[in-house]
């Protein structure tokens, strides 16, 4: 995975795949870590390490804090990781509790700083190299974010500030009041969720008054180095094994697509997938959120697949399930 990707520009020797830990440490319950949880997280993380993959994401929120609790278990038996890998979290969702059973969003600058202390905490580590402010927060006031950031890193408890979910003009707004530059943004692009590319093909289209995905936000990371982190890359496997007896016309279609591109390649259905991003000029940086060990290592062979600009297109159209406007 030697590909140069936006990240290295920032000083970091990223790999071109991350591995998401959002399935680490059980249900989303209050339910303890068990061995068997870290006996799962081991084998994740080795089978990240066997394809290359060094960098991990994670989130505070996550199996609420155990997903977390569970890597930093790892780091602990296994200290000497931690040298070798690069750590990302997100902070700025609160979830419901009992005494505010609704989930909010919160950028303040007090919330960040405790929520960094806590991931901290969880992951047995004193410093995270990249933090991701989680959903954009309409109370967000970038100069109070702006200080938290320099104070976490004048501390040395994260070493650089990314987004995920934000716009263009979110971004631009942020990066107006901080010191350094943003890193990163974490989007949802797949082959199955299109409207990052749909945005694109229907400027000056009717269709393009339908598209949800904020105009200029792929071009703007691009122009300003920002790495583009694609989250559930993979489409919750519906293209390479899911029962997909009840999914769409488009799915099935594009799912039979996959599986033949594969075999022709004489690689995987995930890393055919996969590689339908890493074809983008773009170098987007696939989040991929499986922890099970044979799909992870399924995953290894994405970026030596070529797709050409008839296959990618055919995906894309398949995908779709209509032509080209």
């Amino acid at each position: 995975m030697g590909k140069i990707i936006p990240f290295n520009k920032h000083g970091f020797s990223a790999s071109q795949l991350v591995l998401g830990c959002m399935r680490l440490g059980g249900g989303w319950n209050q339910d303890p870590i068990t061995a068997e949880h870290v006996k799962q997280a081991h084998e994740a993380v080795d089978a990240a390490l066997s394809i290359g993959i060094n960098m991990f994401d994670h989130a505070d929120i996550y199996t609420w804090g155990k997903a977390e609790k569970v890597f930093g278990q790892v780091l602990k038996e296994r200290p000497e990781l931690r040298d070798s890998i690069l750590l990302q979290s997100k902070c700025g969702i609160r979830l419901g509790t009992e005494d505010y059973p609704r989930t909010r969003f919160d950028f303040s600058k007090e919330h960040i700083l405790s929520s960094v202390d806590g991931i901290l905490e969880r992951l047995s580590v004193e410093k995270i190299d990249v933090l991701l402010l989680h959903r954009p927060d309409p109370l967000a006031d970038p100069e109070e974010i702006a200080e938290a950031f320099h104070k976490l890193k004048a501390s040395g408890k994260v070493g650089s500030l990314g987004v995920s979910n934000m716009s263009e003009g979110q971004m631009k707004l942020l990066q107006a009041y901080l010191d350094e530059p943003l890193v990163a943004n974490q989007l949802e692009l797949s082959l199955l969720k299109l409207d990052w590319l749909d945005s694109v093909v229907h400027v000056n289209q009717e269709a393009g008054k339908l598209s949800s995905f904020p105009e200029g936000t792929i071009e703007y990371c691009r122009l300003n180095n920002v790495q583009l982190q694609a989250w559930g890359p993979l489409s919750k496997g519906v293209y390479s094994g899911k029962d997909i007896s009840g999914e769409s016309a488009e799915v099935q279609a594009t799912a039979a697509l996959v599986a033949r591109l594969a075999e022709e390649k004489n690689t995987t259905r995930e890393a055919i997938v996969l590689a339908f991003l890493l074809r983008h000029p773009a170098h987007i940086q696939p989040v991929i959120g499986t922890v099970n060990p044979e799909r992870i290592v399924a995953c290894g062979e994405a970026d030596k697949v070529v797709l050409t600009r008839e296959e990618w297109y055919l995906l894309y159209i398949t995908s779709r399930g209509r032509l080209m406007p």
